[in-house]
């Protein structure tokens, strides 16, 4: 008998000592308005061991953990209902000595606050028993321990939030896991992103309303919890990366197979393809490749075009087509590329919208002509590219003067291309290529100050108009400032001439592009010197297209568009519908102007990449209305 009670006594011992040793994790979640303890299971630890050490039922952890009933595992992670010590209610003096207080503002996150006071989040959880953490309440007080404040930098609060944001989802059950929302996330896009109806979102959300969701909150969203700690949605930068040399950008060139010396390309380059056409049952299955992030750091111009798809894509579906996205951030790594590649999701893609970059298109472009998928080239100018499972949306430079033909000929027509001390090289060769053996003259123009000019002078154009001939003025300079003066003094000189009762001077400008990159000039001379474009994409705000676009825009994400949300939209509405009808057959031949820019896309002999052949001519008219043909 003194036997067995001292090995009850033994065994009682040993347990009152594990559960002495087991420490109290730090780590206490709000999950639907209850606190809890996340615990990360040791080897030994058991129900009871666990029970003793957070003073809570077996049973009641069990409630909580149903998995547990079956044994406890290594490294599971468990909520334990967190068990309030017995209040002790602080002096109110020295309450006032501890803490400062913090007032909730509508739509502030603890997130915000942490940054703001730099003190820890789980200080705060702390210090604020009845606290959610990511659902506070306006007007609520906080309590903000003065000792804490400022011992928190931002990079530690962000770590932190996302830390937290992580302890919910390793517990998190029912389908659903927890969202850190970025700058530019809107209900709208995370609706779509998770496959809700903006109502759906705000119901899982305790029916938050759309207008109260702020950069730095954690919201639920459909998911598996407890395999998904890390989220992988886009960041927007705080403000966008400059726009490079051509109008989407720096697209780089290259063939792309050295980048992938393994890569063993099909025998098909060059060749036509079949192109599967889907049913209208079928849901249409897009891949999209672009460079979200490079070398840690975002770009804006990829997000706009990936928002501008989104809209594009809803309009689809409002036809009744089913359209399913896959997103995917190339960078420029040639080793996140294969990765993709080889994902399941890819793999099953129906449609391929980029990469971006040429450099990463050969091993996608022999995939396409292997597969018989199509793969959009969205935004660069191919130069090493001959696949005829690639549609270029980019205009092909080749062509690019066809719509300025008529400006050069005419037997009344008199070209003349103005200089300043510096000269655009790239556009005076296009020009001089485009003009070939047509008789042109040249004038170098000098300005002047007003208190020197004189006229007939180097900065008086006024000989230039003194004619009865279809002048056709070609602006050659290679800086805002030239480019601003030679515009001023043309419309000066039209000015004077017409003020003297003499035959008004019949001219067009032929503008360069890259105008419309620089900040300061006076764009009302656009109009008053009748300049003409060619642009690879064209969109006038005040057109009602637009309009309703922009107003769309603004309502989903927060921003106005930009020419990269423009191109998306285009991307989405040409290519996922024809997916039904015949990808080839619908686009090949056939104009289409989606928004304000035509596309018309052909393929020759020589190269069998799709591309779109139309450039956009537009015109300013002295009426001070724009013209796009």
């Amino acid at each position: 008998m003194k036997r067995l009670f001292a090995s009850a006594l033994t065994l009682a011992l040993a347990l009152t000592a594990t559960a002495s040793a087991i420490e109290k994790s730090q780590t206490v979640v709000i999950i639907g308005g209850e606190k809890f303890y996340i615990h990360t299971v040791l080897p030994g630890e058991t129900l009871y061991s666990l029970s003793r050490a957070y003073d809570v039922g077996e049973r009641v952890i069990v409630q909580y953990n149903p998995s547990a009933a079956e044994g406890l595992r290594t490294d599971e992670r468990l909520k334990i209902p967190f068990v309030e010590p017995a209040a002790e209610r602080m002096p109110e003096r020295k309450l006032r000595k501890t803490f400062d207080t913090h007032t909730v503002l509508a739509g502030e996150t603890l997130y915000a606050i942490s940054r703001r006071y730099g003190i820890p989040i789980p200080t705060l959880i702390e210090d604020n028993p009845t606290l959610d953490p990511i659902r506070l309440r306006p007007d609520m007080r906080l309590l903000i321990r003065r000792t804490e404040v400022g011992t928190e930098s931002a990079e530690q609060v962000q770590a932190r939030w996302e830390q937290y944001r992580d302890d919910l989802n390793s517990v998190s059950e029912g389908g659903t896991s927890y969202y850190l929302v970025h700058a530019g996330d809107t209900f709208y896009s995370l609706a779509r992103r998770f496959g809700l109806t903006e109502a759906e979102l705000s119901a899982l959300n305790g029916g938050m309303h759309p207008e109260a969701l702020k950069a730095g909150a954690i919201i639920r969203v459909p998911g598996n919890g407890g395999g998904n700690a890390r989220q992988t949605a886009p960041q927007t930068p705080a403000a966008p990366q400059p726009a490079p040399a051509t109008a989407f950008g720096d697209l780089g060139a290259g063939s792309g197979n050295r980048d992938f010396p393994h890569y063993e390309a099909p025998d098909t380059e060059g060749a036509r393809i079949a192109f599967r056409k889907l049913s209208d049952g079928d849901t249409l299955r897009v891949a999209m490749l672009l460079p979200l992030t490079t070398d840690g750091t975002a770009n804006a111009n990829y997000l706009e075009f990936y928002q501008g798809f989104l809209l594009g894509l809803d309009s689809v579906k409002r036809t009744g087509r089913s359209v399913a996205l896959d997103l995917y951030d190339t960078g420029r790594d040639t080793a996140k590329l294969r990765r993709i590649m080889e994902d399941e999701s890819f793999l099953r893609a129906h449609l391929i919208v980029g990469p971006v970059h040429e450099n990463l298109l050969g091993p996608v472009a022999r995939y396409g002509e292997a597969r018989a998928v199509p793969v959009v080239s969205p935004l660069a100018h191919l130069t090493h590219t001959n696949s005829g499972a690639v549609f270029q949306l980019a205009p092909d430079p080749a062509r690019k003067y066809d719509k300025a033909a008529g400006l050069f000929t005419g037997d009344a027509r008199k070209v003349t291309l103005i200089y300043s001390d510096r000269t655009d090289g790239e556009f005076e060769q296009e020009v001089l290529n485009a003009l070939g053996d047509t008789e042109h003259t040249r004038h170098h123009y000098r300005y002047v100050h007003s208190s020197g000019a004189r006229a007939g002078g180097p900065g008086d154009l006024t000989p230039l108009l003194h004619n009865d001939r279809d002048n056709l003025f070609v602006v050659m300079a290679d800086n805002e400032v030239d480019v601003d003066r030679i515009l001023a003094a043309l419309a000066s000189a039209y000015t004077g001439i017409v003020s003297r009762g003499l035959s008004e001077p019949r001219f067009t400008v032929l503008g360069n592009a890259r105008w419309n990159r620089y900040h300061n000039l006076d764009r009302t001379m656009f109009f008053k010197d009748r300049v003409v474009f060619l642009s690879t994409y064209h969109a006038k705000r005040d057109a009602e297209v637009i309009r309703t676009f922009d107003s769309d825009y603004i309502r989903a994400f927060g921003s106005l568009p930009s020419l990269f949300s423009y191109r998306g939209y285009d991307a989405a509405v040409l290519f996922c519908p024809a997916m039904f009808g015949g990808i080839e057959e619908d686009l090949e031949g056939e104009e289409f102007t989606p928004l304000q820019t035509t596309y018309l896309f052909d393929s020759g002999e020589e190269n069998a990449t799709h591309t779109n052949r139309n450039w956009m001519r537009v015109e300013y008219g002295q009426d001070f209305t724009i013209g796009v043909e």
